[in-house]
């Protein structure tokens, strides 16, 4: 038996987020149902986290466990065959039978794409569309505040679980100003639920000068989920790469 780890990008227009669940099509049930087809029984994947629904990849990482004698390239392609086109293999390789895609994570990186071309109707799916201007320049000195390692409490889910650690660290966050748009590009060890989309929300609304910095910084210390009542639109959300031992940023 051979552990096999993919990468995968998926377009989350469509779907209920990545976890398979009752009455709602998951893009783990969709990737489990083509295994099902090549194996001709269950099998079972195991991603490196949850996205919510319309929550897009880039960078996703799932694995499984195989005895078929396949090459990566062999079950890229085997796999694509079988798969919509807006779920596509990326990769496969060969790993160590105690790879966990999961547990083994040491980092992940989540884009979020912000655009001021509200007149377009092709853009929605896939970015945030605000009708108003941002002060990007403040944004970049408040997103300082979630630099770090901190209690992120304040930025998450209200139903996350009480014995799920809320310590997290932020290893870097870029605002990087794009035509018609601003692209908010998040690394960090390990993200709550929510984490990314509040922390985003927030710098959106103090580019509006709507709360400011000293807001931010009393909303980290609270440590409270009722403190932010901020939350970004899942559309403009991307995991876009998740790190592992030995691998470099540029890999």
């Amino acid at each position: 038996m051979k552990r096999l780890k993919a990468i995968v990008a998926y377009d989350g227009s469509s779907y209920h987020g990545w976890q398979k669940q009752p009455n709602m099509l998951g893009i783990q049930e969709v990737i489990e149902k083509v295994l099902y087809q090549i194996h001709k029984q269950e099998v079972e994947i195991t991603a490196s986290g949850r996205t919510d629904a319309k929550v897009h990849a880039l960078g996703q990482v799932f694995h499984f466990d195989s005895d078929k004698n396949l090459s990566g390239y062999q079950w890229k392609q085997a796999m694509n065959r079988l798969l919509p086109s807006t779920i596509r293999i990326q990769d496969v390789e060969e790993v160590d039978c105690d790879f966990h895609a999961r547990f083994d994570c040491q980092k992940k990186q989540y884009d979020y794409y912000i655009s001021f071309a509200i007149d377009n109707p092709f853009l929605s799916p896939y970015v945030n569309c605000i009708p108003y201007k941002l002060d990007f320049s403040y944004m970049r000195e408040c997103a300082h505040v979630f630099l770090g390692t901190h209690d992120f409490t304040s930025f998450t889910s209200a139903k996350i679980d009480p014995r799920k650690p809320r310590i997290k660290t932020i290893y870097q966050i870029d605002l990087i100003e794009e035509k018609q748009g601003l692209k908010i590009s998040i690394v960090g060890n390990g993200f709550l639920r929510y984490m990314v989309r509040m922390i985003v929300q927030t710098l959106i609304e103090a580019g509006r000068h709507r709360i400011s910095k000293e807001d931010m910084i009393e909303m980290l210390e609270a440590k409270n989920k009722m403190s932010c009542r901020y939350k970004a639109d899942a559309n403009g959300l991307y995991l876009v790469k998740v790190w592992y031992g030995g691998e470099s940023d540029e890999s």
